[in-house]
């Protein structure tokens, strides 16, 4: 019987994966094409890659398929070519390469068949994702970027916006992509026959961002090809002004990759001049937030002196403690009033509240 889900232990593949010493590149692609039969699909997809070593987050739906992975690099060009002859729709599609990448990004392959490659809250029958803004490459967003009336706007969470983004960018400040489709139709209401310029991580959002407006009677649209990574290394190639100012924030275990020096945001808890994501140490909290190395120490890699604490409990007073918590992600938004410096459970407490 073929082998169609991972069956070792998250921390014995992580440790595989460190020792390793064959190089790895980190990929990611996308592409909107209708498929019939999504689960055999992925089945037949996760045997060709599984026998690869692929690792990597794989979302496979009616709508298309959404990849962000890791290949070894003597494995690539075989790797590329299971791909581009999987369907005719895949044949040469874009391949994004990190740009700042050590190939430690993933230690396991994770290919999940979805609603949706992206969660997007559109239940518009009428919506054709077929009608989308026109592609921008790396010098033609520079030259339209330039002119004074265009509007660029970031698709991405807010928490991508703060550590790095395009110069003038407009950030549509919410916690997911389906609350940010109707909200940027909103802000952008009075400027329907100017020039959009929409982007993201890689592509996929803005893609869908772009036919959404225009969806909503927009007039000019246009979205970033390949998104932040393939204009970085466009303009690097090409020897282009980089408009990207900071770290393109990505959804491995790196949680960002830099593009230019400069660090335009603060630590959460000290407020000093930083952009590294890290995920709270606690297993009773695991907030995403920006942290210094002096906070790092100070906290022991933790959000608050309170999970600091409780990292240094017996581990079963620690899945005590846990009982009963909410395990949704937790990502620090300083628009808001959450607590960073609270304990997980009076967290869960006051969202319970709030609700």
């Amino acid at each position: 019987m073929p082998v169609l889900h991972n069956r070792i232990s998250n921390e014995e593949l992580k440790l595989c994966m460190l020792a390793e010493t064959e190089p790895r590149k980190t990929v990611s692609f996308y592409q909107y094409f209708p498929i019939s039969d999504p689960q055999s699909f992925r089945d037949n997809l996760y045997q060709k890659f599984y026998e690869l070593k692929v690792f990597g987050r794989i979302y496979i739906a009616s709508e298309g398929i959404n990849a962000q992975i890791s290949v070894p690099e003597n494995s690539f060009d075989q790797f590329r070519k299971v791909l581009y002859q999987t369907d005719p729709a895949l044949n040469g599609i874009r391949l994004n390469i990190a740009v700042d990448d050590d190939g430690k990004s993933f230690w396991v392959l994770r290919m999940k068949v979805r609603e949706k490659i992206v969660a997007d809250g559109i239940d518009d029958p009428t919506f054709d994702m077929t009608r989308k803004g026109k592609y921008l490459k790396a010098a033609e967003y520079n030259a339209l970027a330039d002119r004074p009336d265009t509007i660029i706007v970031d698709m991405r969470n807010h928490y991508e916006y703060e550590v790095g983004h395009f110069e003038g960018a407009i950030e549509v400040p919410s916690d997911t992509f389906r609350q940010q489709l109707p909200m940027a139709v909103e802000m952008l209401k009075d400027a329907r026959d100017k020039d959009i310029i929409m982007y993201c991580t890689g592509g996929i959002r803005c893609e869908k961002a772009s036919a959404y407006l225009l969806h909503n009677g927009f007039k000019n649209v246009f979205h970033l090809e390949g998104g932040i990574i393939e204009y970085a290394q466009k303009a690097k190639e090409q020897g282009l002004p980089l408009k990207f100012k900071g770290k393109n924030f990505v959804f491995d275990d790196r949680l960002g990759e830099r593009i230019t020096q400069e660090i335009i945001s603060q630590c959460h808890q000290c407020g000093a001049i930083c952009d590294d994501h890290t995920n709270c140490e606690n297993d009773g909290c695991h907030l995403l937030f920006i942290q210094c190395k002096s906070c790092a120490e100070k906290y022991d890699g933790c959000c608050s002196q309170a999970c600091a604490d409780e990292k240094k409990l017996p581990k079963d007073e620690q899945k005590s403690r846990r009982a009963g918590r909410e395990n949704d992600a937790m990502i620090f938004n300083k628009s808001k009033d959450h607590p960073i410096r609270k304990h997980r459970h009076e967290w869960n407490i006051l969202r319970k509240g709030e609700e």
